[in-house]
């Protein structure tokens, strides 16, 4: 996370220029009052986290100081405090009501949605104080829009599902919607069809929408950089009475086992090109010999997003604009069914096959 003496603040978007060298504000590009705020918000506390770190790297020369950015020794909300004494904690940050993380939070770091002996459901949420790991970025563009990614969907997961369902600004009006609608069933047959067992790790999974599937087939753990989708996720597992593990986890962190089974909905298209391979290679590192790796993603049909979807002229790069007028940008690529087979053969994989749906899918399956 590199320091910026001057910066746009990642949540409020207030324009801030630092007092020195070693203020946390130009390591989290947070403005003051957004980070005496990370007591109560996840996604800045994960800012404020890292900050810490790479500002400890700066002061031992490349090792993170004791205890900055781990779970042991930090306490964030001291950290927030002597952060902010230049400035008041403002209540007036925009948006930040509708990307709080949950209070409700245990203190295992992981939770999980089961269906009890009676038949009913119950979840324990994952804490919020345990750490989100995040793999180095490969440039300072690129970890900017990370950071602004996990920001956007942690204010989107109220309306995410919207998208799914063609309701508010994704109605395109009865022809494509019906279109859309075919489709998704389309791509739900086929991942159902798929051979799912054993262990299955989804990886930014969102608010879940392809978890109860999965969870019907298998023993899955879903993952998400962002609390705020997985409390989705787990009232919809609940719902379905269904059991996962549910973990707040960066998709590019280094995997801590082999399973069965990876699957991604809509999420390599939010890798850049560059990294493709790098995150292929990580995906067939998850997998066993043998193992499975499925994905959906999107096509670049005009009708898919949003009726008033902010336009970028920068390659790679879509705007996204909330119902609350917040506007963000997001990596968005459209990759065709060759360029990913190829580099699914290159990552390891020994077989790999992307097909399409008539406007609006990919379909992704290889064998590691």
């Amino acid at each position: 996370m590199p320091f910026r003496p001057t910066f746009e603040c990642l949540w409020c978007g207030t324009s801030w220029a630092v007092r020195g060298p070693d203020d946390l504000e130009g390591f989290a590009q947070l403005c003051p009052s957004c980070v005496g705020r990370a007591g109560e918000n996840e996604f800045l506390r994960f800012r404020l986290k890292a900050a810490l770190t790479e500002r400890g790297r700066g002061a031992t020369g490349g090792e993170p100081a004791s205890g900055s950015g781990s779970d042991s020794g930090l306490d964030l909300a001291s950290a927030s405090d002597s952060a902010s004494d230049s400035a008041s904690a403002s209540d007036s940050a925009s948006g930040s009501d509708s990307a709080s993380a949950s209070a409700s939070a245990s203190d295992s770091g992981s939770a999980s949605a089961s269906a009890s002996d009676s038949g009913s459901a119950s979840a324990s949420a994952p804490s919020l104080g345990s750490s989100l790991p995040t793999a180095p970025p490969p440039s300072f563009a690129a970890e900017d829009l990370s950071a602004a990614m996990i920001a956007y969907y942690a204010a989107r997961a109220a309306e995410y599902d919207d998208w799914y369902l063609r309701r508010g600004p994704y109605e395109r009006g009865p022809i494509h919607d019906q279109a859309w609608t075919a489709e998704l069933d389309q791509a739900t047959r086929w991942l159902d069809a798929l051979p799912i067992g054993g262990e299955v790790v989804e990886l930014a999974a969102g608010t879940g929408w392809w978890s109860p599937l999965l969870a019907s087939k298998a023993n899955l753990s879903i993952y998400d950089a962002s609390e705020a989708p997985l409390d989705r996720a787990r009232g919809r597992l609940v719902a379905h009475g269904l059991r996962a593990h549910i973990h707040v986890r960066d998709a590019w962190v280094e995997p801590d086992r082999q399973v069965d089974v990876l699957f991604c909905g809509f999420w390599l298209s939010h890798v850049p090109r560059a990294r493709l391979g790098e995150f292929l290679a990580l995906a067939r590192r998850w997998l066993k010999p043998g193992g499975l790796f499925a994905f959906i993603d999107s096509r670049p049909d005009p009708q898919s997003g949003a009726v008033d979807q902010p336009r970028s002229s920068e390659p790679e790069v879509s705007g996204r604009r909330l119902a609350d007028g917040r506007e963000f940008r997001v990596v968005k690529v459209f990759y065709e069914s060759a360029e990913l087979e190829g580099e699914l053969r290159r990552a390891g994989f020994t077989s790999a096959e992307v097909g399409i749906t008539a406007r609006f899918f990919l379909l992704g399956r290889a064998t590691a």
